[in-house]
């Protein structure tokens, strides 16, 4: 019990922070706004290490990765199996969140208005004149190298940090000095982020009592709803998707074998609240359900990286409680194409960023739908309240992925060996 509450004492003390702080919204109303300043302390100190993390830990994390001694089959297999994983997660997402209002919207546009005032960036008329190829463009790129280093340009630093992170492996040996360079700058910037994090109670619940004080108790129920629908979901998503997914991957035996063994791994995630901290008991839980060494030590690192089922379905809440904050449409085919879209990309390229991931990940939904930075916060808290779930899915999903993986590679009688 000690170690699962030291485990979660950061989400458990984030948790309190911000219930503390909607007590505090709603008891004082406007008046709450005076604690405003230390809110928005918070927002900025994020916001000023968004573009060093996104740029050390894409390029040091590219770096580093290292040529699979695996079969290409196998890899091919895998990346199959997350992609077709990752689209069934964000359509359950979509679908869990399409008809119900996470957050009414009826305050949407004085709280956009109330947003956008805590933010410098510009809008360039410009920008309504432009064909699709030259926002595409703009989007991915800057003319000037200085421009890559702004919040305003994040899929283009993101795009620059993954090609210098290649450069450095092209470059082997004589590039050591310089991955070394980096990797210190990335463990320094590591240690920023927990000093920054240190402060987020405080920042978080000033943040949660001024924004709760300006515009009523609307907000905090929606944050209540989000928690108690995502759970829902997760539950569901974790007892009948998976059986479904062990299913297919070894039939009635394989989803014996499943529930026979996926228990440590689940009480695992809960209580480290930590996929990478989960990697051990994975691996060992793959190979007991029968998948084979190879495949159990490949599938489960790479899916700790680049395959979580519960971040991506939390991506879909995040923008879908954006949206319904906003009033924002997304009644259209482009619209919904455009959400699943960047809820996908938003897990599938930056899941990999060891430290700081999820803020570059809100960051990069922010960014491509439009949304004023001022919102990165309420990401944040979304993030928290629905951490415990989302890690058992991200973890229980790369074991349920092994097993299809290992259907493909090794035959239907994979799991023959180890009943």
């Amino acid at each position: 019990m000690k170690k699962i509450l030291s485990n979660y004492k950061a989400t458990i003390i984030l948790l309190v922070a911000i219930i503390v702080g909607c007590i505090v919204g709603l008891i004082f109303k406007e008046k709450a706004t005076i604690l405003s300043p230390l809110g928005d302390l918070f927002l900025n100190l994020l916001l000023v290490i968004i573009v060093p993390l996104i740029f050390l830990n894409i390029t040091t994390a590219i770096s580093k990765m290292k040529q699979p001694k695996r079969l290409g089959k196998i890899i091919l297999s895998i990346v199959g199996i997350f992609v077709i994983t990752s689209l069934v997660a964000v359509l359950v997402g979509f679908l869990s969140t399409y008809f119900v209002k996470l957050v009414k919207p009826e305050d949407g546009e004085k709280i956009k208005a109330q947003l956008e005032q805590t933010t410098d960036s510009e809008e360039s008329s410009e920008d309504e004149d432009m064909t699709i190829a030259d926002r595409t463009v703009k989007l991915v790129s800057v003319n000037d190298f200085s421009k890559l280093f702004s919040r305003d340009n994040i899929i283009a630093l993101l795009i620059f940090s993954i090609i210098v992170g290649i450069a450095i492996n092209m470059s082997g040996e004589k590039a050591e000095p310089f991955r070394k360079v980096l990797e210190s700058a990335n463990d320094v910037m590591t240690n920023i982020v927990k000093i920054i994090m240190y402060y987020a109670p405080i920042g978080l619940g000033c943040y949660m009592a001024s924004f709760i004080g300006s515009f009523g108790s609307s907000i905090a129920v929606g944050y209540l709803k989000t928690f108690v629908i995502y759970l829902v979901v997760a539950i569901a998503f974790y007892f009948i998707v998976y059986t479904i997914y062990a299913f297919i991957a070894g039939g009635k035996t394989g989803v014996k074998a499943f529930w026979k063994n996926i228990f440590p791994a689940t009480i695992t995630a809960l209580g480290t609240c930590s996929s990478a901290a989960c990697i051990p008991v994975n691996i060992e839980t793959a190979k007991k359900i029968g998948v084979s060494d190879d495949i159990a030590e490949t599938t489960i690192p790479l899916g700790t990286s680049f395959h979580k089922d519960g971040s991506i379905i939390g991506s879909m809440f995040k923008i879908m409680f954006l949206v319904c904050l906003f009033g924002t449409n997304v009644g259209t085919a482009s619209g919904i194409f455009t959400i699943l879209g960047v809820a996908l990309l938003a897990n599938l390229l930056i899941t990999a960023v060891p430290i700081g991931g999820g803020t570059i990940s809100e960051m990069l939904i922010i960014s491509m739908l439009g949304f004023p930075v001022a919102a990165l916060p309420i990401l944040t808290i979304i993030a928290t309240i629905i951490d415990a779930p989302a890690t058992v899915l991200n973890v229980v999903g790369d074991d349920a992925s092994s097993m299809m993986v290992a259907r493909i590679v090794d035959g239907k009688n994979w799991n023959k060996t180890k009943d």
